[in-house]
């Protein structure tokens, strides 16, 4: 028998998912509307929240995240320990390619933007570290969908790699295209996609073919320095 969650919890954790990097204060109104609770109970809920830190009040009486939540989501990232990995892989990406660097991890049905290196162009996706995104679209949504299962304990076959990387046009939305390859650690399998996007406009059939090469390249020096053989066939 499944052992059933606290209820109060579940709707203190609904409040917390509605903060993101577009949507970082919120009214009470909002709130109540947004979470399908009545104002009262709502506003228990974030007078609870606001004394554990996990929300605080604007001067305008409005919500936005609490610095705990931050340290939790320091601690998060922290206790995956790829930071100085992941950071140095997208920052040679941008300044290869001219684009935006992304590394997701997947999170049930969403995936997670960890970390994030934007291009200095004006014109760019705008995707923040935290954001969450759907996990079944978008370049880096269909390498979960494709590689969730393998465990990168070893190498590929030749067919596998010639597939990579996935590239995504106008599916997260009409002028966004994307590239991305997965980044796998020995003994854990995927811990996440490695992706670059952009204007679709700057994604012609000639520049896809030049960043390729690129991204397959970044999420395999990565996947190496986690021990993993998954592009091992490349070396040769």
């Amino acid at each position: 028998m499944k052992t059933k969650g606290v209820e109060a919890v579940d709707k203190a954790l609904r409040i917390l998912s509605l903060f993101d990097s577009r949507t970082s204060i919120l009214s009470l109104h909002e709130i109540s509307s947004r979470s399908g609770l009545v104002k009262s109970s709502a506003l228990r809920l974030l007078v609870s929240l606001r004394d554990a830190g996990f929300v605080a009040m604007m001067p305008d009486k409005r919500y936005t995240v609490g610095a705990e939540a931050f340290r939790i989501s320091c601690a998060y990232r922290q206790n995956l320990g790829l930071e100085e990995l992941i950071r140095p892989a997208l920052r040679r990406l941008v300044s290869a390619t001219g684009e935006s660097g992304s590394f997701f991890r997947r999170e049930g049905h969403r995936r997670i933007c960890l970390f994030r290196e934007d291009t200095d162009q004006l014109l760019r996706e705008h995707v923040a570290e935290g954001d969450a995104v759907e996990v079944s679209k978008g370049a880096a949504g269909h390498v979960f969908e494709e590689f969730e299962k393998e465990d990168g304990d070893r190498p590929a076959d030749t067919d596998r790699l010639m597939a990579l990387p996935i590239v995504s046009l106008g599916e997260r939305g009409p002028g966004i295209a994307g590239i991305s390859a997965p980044v796998f650690a020995l003994d854990q399998g995927l811990i996440g996609a490695l992706a670059l996007s952009g204007p679709r406009t700057r994604f012609t059939e000639a520049r896809i073919e030049q960043m390729k090469p690129l991204v397959v390249q970044s999420a395999r020096d990565v996947s190496k320095a986690l021990r993993s053989p998954f592009y091992d066939l490349l070396d040769g």
